[in-house]
Formats: C-alpha cells, sequence, structure tokens
C-alpha cells in the first residue's frame, strides 16, 4: 500500500498567517511534516508553526498611469517581494518545499512556481471577481454601477487568474464561492470548508455578556445580536441599523449587541470621511435607544462566542460575496439566525428549517421577523436545534472539515518511498 511520506516539507504563504490556515498548518506539523510559514513582516500575529517574514514596500500607485492595471500592479509587487525571499530561501538556505498552500488573494503565490518549478502549489481561491452576478451592482446606493465598473471588477480578477492558472489546484470554502471563477478554472478547484470547532462554539444556557456600560446580559434575555468583522454596507450594517427602529420601538425589552470595527474590509469607505458605523448612525441615531444599542467594537473570541450563546436572534446579511465565518459559527451556537436571501447565506441557510431567509433590502420584512423571532423563541427553538445540527454534521472542525483539508493536502505529498 502506497503511503504520504511522514516528512513532507509543506509551505504555507499568507500575508496574514495564519489566516484560513489557523488550524491546518499545525495539523500538519502535528502529522510529522516539516512545517514553514511565509508571511509579511507587518504581520503581528503568533503561530505554534515556524514563521519566516518578508518585507514588502508598497510602491506608491498612480492611477492615471495604471488604469485598470492598478490592481495587478499592486498585487503583483508583492508577489515580487515575496518571490525574491522565497528566491533567498531556496539559495541561501537550500530550502525545497515539496506543497506549497498560498492565498492568492494578494498576490503572494504568482511567482512561487518560477522558484520551485517541481513544488506542487495549491492556492486558496476564495472569491473571483466578475462584472455582474456577485457584489458588483448588487447595491447601487453606495456605488454607481455601470459599464466602467464592470471592467473594473474584470481588471480586479487578473491576478486571481493568473495566480490559478499557474497553480496544480485551488481550494474554496463554499461551493457558491468556487462558482464565482470562470468553468475552466473551476475544475481545478476543490470546495471544503475551514471548519468551526463545534466544541468551542456550542449552546450555553449559563452564558453571559458583560457590556461596556458595565450592564451584564445573559442567555434567556431578549437579546439582537449582529456581528461582522467591520460595519459596513458589504455585510448589511446599513439595512440592518434602519431596521432597529421599528424593532426596538415593537420590543421595549430587546437589547441589542453588534460586533465589529469601524475600518473598512471591502468595498469603499464613506464618501464624507467618517467611517460607516457613523455615517449610518447618523441617518437613524435619533430614532434609536443608545442606551439598548451596544456598539462592543471588535472583541475576543471567548467573548464573540459568549455574545452568540446569549444572543435570541441573530442578524447576518451579506452582498453576493465572501460567507463570513460568523455565520457558520452563529449556526453552531444554536442562535436563530435571520440570514440575507442572498447566494452565499442560501447554501448554508434553509428557510424555515435551519433559520429564516429575508430579502436583503427589505426593511420592513427585517424589522418584521426579526420582531416575532425576539417575541416567540419557543415557535423558533426547533430551528435553532435544526441550525446547530446541521453546523456539526457539515462544518464540525475535527471531524469533518479539518481532515478532508489534511486528506486534500497529502494527497499532493510525494508517496513514501518515491
Amino acid at each position: 500500500m502506497v503511503q504520504v511520506a511522514s516528512d513532507v516539507k509543506i509551505l504555507f504563504v499568507h500575508q496574514n498567517f495564519p489566516g484560513q490556515f489557523l488550524h491546518l498548518a499545525p495539523e500538519m506539523a502535528r502529522r510529522g511534516h516539516d512545517v514553514l510559514a511565509l508571511t509579511d513582516a507587518g504581520n503581528k500575529r503568533q503561530s505554534t508553526v515556524k514563521t519566516l517574514r518578508y518585507k514588502h514596500d508598497a510602491m506608491r500607485i498612480d492611477p492615471a498611469q495604471t488604469r485598470l492595471g492598478r490592481n495587478y500592479t499592486t498585487l503583483s509587487d508583492r508577489g515580487v517581494s515575496c518571490a525574491r525571499a522565497c528566491l533567498q530561501l531556496r539559495d541561501k538556505e537550500g530550502y525545497y518545499p515539496d506543497v506549497i498552500f498560498g492565498h492568492s488573494g494578494w498576490g503572494e503565490t504568482l511567482f512561487l512556481k518560477e522558484i520551485w518549478p517541481k513544488a506542487k502549489l495549491i492556492v486558496y481561491a476564495e472569491f473571483y471577481y466578475r462584472g455582474s452576478g456577485a457584489d458588483v451592482g448588487f447595491d447601487t446606493e453606495f456605488a454607481p454601477y455601470g459599464f466602467d465598473q464592470v471592467m473594473i471588477a474584470q481588471g480586479r480578477a487578473a491576478h486571481l487568474g493568473q495566480a490559478l492558472v499557474h497553480a496544480d489546484a485551488g481550494l474554496s470554502p463554499t461551493q457558491w464561492q468556487a462558482s464565482t471563477y470562470p468553468d475552466p478554472l473551476r475544475r481545478m478547484i476543490r470546495v471544503i470548508h475551514d471548519g468551526v470547532d463545534t466544541e468551542v462554539v456550542t449552546p450555553n444556557s449559563a452564558a453571559s455578556v458583560a457590556l461596556p456600560n458595565g450592564q451584564v446580559l445573559r442567555a434567556g434575555d431578549e437579546v439582537l445580536t449582529f456581528v461582522n468583522r467591520n460595519l459596513e454596507p458589504y455585510r448589511g450594517y446599513h439595512i440592518f441599523m434602519r431596521a432597529l427602529p421599528a424593532i426596538l420601538a415593537a420590543r421595549p425589552q430587546a437589547q441589542v449587541v453588534i460586533v465589529g470595527g469601524d475600518e473598512v474590509s471591502y468595498g469603499a469607505a464613506p464618501k464624507d470621511a467618517k467611517g460607516w458605523k457613523e455615517t449610518i448612525l447618523a441617518e437613524v441615531g435619533d430614532r434609536i435607544d443608545p442606551a439598548r444599542v451596544h456598539f462592543m467594537g471588535k472583541v475576543p473570541y471567548p467573548v464573540f462566542v459568549n455574545i452568540l450563546q446569549i444572543s435570541r436572534a441573530h442578524a447576518y446579511l451579506t452582498y453576493p460575496f465572501v460567507l463570513s465565518w460568523s455565520m457558520i459559527e452563529a449556526m453552531a451556537a444554536g442562535c436563530l439566525v435571520v440570514g440575507s436571501k442572498t447566494a452565499p447565506v442560501e447554501e448554508v441557510l434553509r428557510h424555515g428549517e435551519t433559520g429564516l431567509l429575508v430579502d436583503f433590502f427589505d426593511v420592513n420584512a427585517w424589522s418584521d421577523t426579526l420582531i416575532d423571532a425576539l417575541a416567540d423563541p419557543a415557535k423558533y427553538q426547533p430551528l435553532r436545534d435544526a441550525a446547530r445540527a446541521f453546523a456539526v454534521q457539515n462544518y464540525d472542525l475535527k471531524t469533518i472539515c479539518l481532515p478532508r483539508m489534511v486528506e486534500y493536502v497529502e494527497s499532493f505529498a510525494p508517496m513514501q518511498g518515491s
């Protein structure tokens, strides 16, 4: 029987390592492989995996000169910095990986096959920009839509296509994200989700959360939650906030807990230079009670889990774009998830079975659905139970996703004795 060699050299490449390799990289090391990570020098995140850092001095790009190529120019420049670091690693240290697994989003993998042509290269294919059918043109309130925007989106995809063409294979976390790639590239991609540790993210009737004002909320309280890395239109922050006045008026005991920073992860910043948090608050602030709407900012992971565990209703909205980890985590925590009726959400949430779906833009429907969810938790307990079961059966880290990921990566490794 042919077996994978136990000491395969695996190089992980991610400008914000560990990123999507948080669990995979340590597991590969635990299995006896020689694991190394390469990340940007400015990345301060720590890992148990040995990590090297490359220096990238981003050159200022003149949009007038680069035009539609400005995105490719920026990201291929990072690819060059990463490649030069790898060249030194090869020539000075004699390092030759068997398998390279890198995120394609920032251009880091573009030239690695030129350094190590015999290495198998897998790219994390998270999303492929397109002129229609995804995020571009979905919400025209904050971004104009026309042929110019279509061309810009296509231009943004150049490095993503090149990255996969020069790789041996790709991996996407969801079927819909994989489907954004053109058919010839889609055939190179395997779908395996990053996974959720459902032993950590689990219902907890004893959970509690201390708010910034000193108030403590507990499981069983009337709590509405909304979570994102940053509060911005791509994740429906504007729609959620516009739904709040009616919700707070109808549910006088309800408390709203909002998690997220005030930076921009996706899309553009507001034109008035304020963050999206303040921009939308200026619109609806005089119609909501600030004593009942609690902005938590970015919180430590255990606090985030506790927030999900005290939630009576959890709102999750997204453009047709990358699905947030928090969506699956909310299901694992046994939340009643009210999600936007957009393709990434519909892949994991079944209306009336594992949660509720609402048209992304229908503010009144969001208010009505969340009001009902807060008013009658017993009615929706079967959906919460089903959501938890679905997450465990399909996205559990230890029993499903991580083993599949390990098997996939090892399938590119040299065989024992080869």
